[in-house]
């Protein structure tokens, strides 16, 4: 990572803010802080997104000699939920050890400013990181594969909500575990459970079914769900599901942040 620039966060005249005036210029200065402190890789790694996307949608077809488009409306409809993961799951907790390693992370910590703005700032990173790469890659998938696609405006929330939960539950891995080394290995072993072992990119029934019931528990699959069935017009009854246990997920990481953050370093 490149040295951390920090922006010095100022009051405005008039005084002390207080209630949402305050809140809404703390978020302003966190947000600066994380463009300023990443400013030499955000389009880094918002265009290796949208390659890795296009590389997911295009190598696909690799696999057969006529690719069946249900396949292909399948892994196209996928590769968004892995956009949105790879920023706020792996890259997050990533960047909360880099921070623990360079000593900005304390300081982070004795900033004047609620842990809500903090994380919705970075949030509102991951958010303006992932998106393109999920336009990019469905405007390949489209082009390549002339799918069937029925964008929903349901996609709005399916895409918010997936963003959120793995944004804060990368946050949370981040600041529970202390270790950056330990942080960076449990990232990449996420990442290879995801990929390998969550119905993401493949349909759940090909899974063994005791693989299938520990998957109902986990996130990813429900990540899946949701996307796939606001770009599809399909799902049912396990869209609801898939939006109520997304919410306890994300409610439940927001819980370990905040008992992290509270602990004494």
């Amino acid at each position: 990572m490149a040295t951390l620039d920090l922006p010095i966060l100022t009051i405005p005249p008039g005084g002390v803010e207080r209630g949402w005036a305050r809140w809404g210029h703390d978020y302003g200065s966190m947000l600066r802080w994380h463009l300023t402190s990443l400013r030499m890789w955000l389009m880094t790694i918002a265009v290796v997104q949208a390659l890795s996307g296009v590389g997911f949608v295009l190598g696909i077809s690799l696999f057969f000699s006529h690719i069946p488009v249900s396949a292909a409306l399948y892994v196209s409809t996928g590769v968004p939920v892995i956009n949105l993961l790879i920023v706020g799951l792996i890259l997050g907790p990533q960047l909360v050890a880099q921070q623990r390693t360079a000593g900005s992370y304390d300081y982070l910590r004795t900033l004047p400013v609620s842990r809500s703005v903090t994380a919705l700032a970075w949030y509102t990173v991951c958010l303006a990181v992932s998106v393109p790469a999920v336009v990019v890659s469905l405007l390949v998938a489209q082009l390549r594969y002339d799918l069937p696609l029925h964008i929903s405006p349901m996609i709005v929330p399916a895409v918010l909500l997936t963003s959120l939960a793995a944004t804060m539950i990368g946050y949370a891995l981040g600041h529970a575990v202390s270790n950056p080394m330990l942080t960076n290995v449990v990232t990449q072993a996420l990442v290879f459970a995801v990929f390998g072992f969550a119905p993401v990119l493949y349909p759940i029934a090909q899974m063994p079914g005791w693989l299938a019931d520990v998957n109902w528990w986990f996130p990813f699959r429900h990540m899946a769900v949701v996307t796939r069935a606001a770009l599809t017009g399909t799902g049912g009854s396990a869209v609801s599901t898939g939006y109520l246990v997304l919410g306890v997920w994300t409610v439940a990481a927001v819980g370990l942040v905040a008992w992290s953050l509270g602990r004494r370093p």
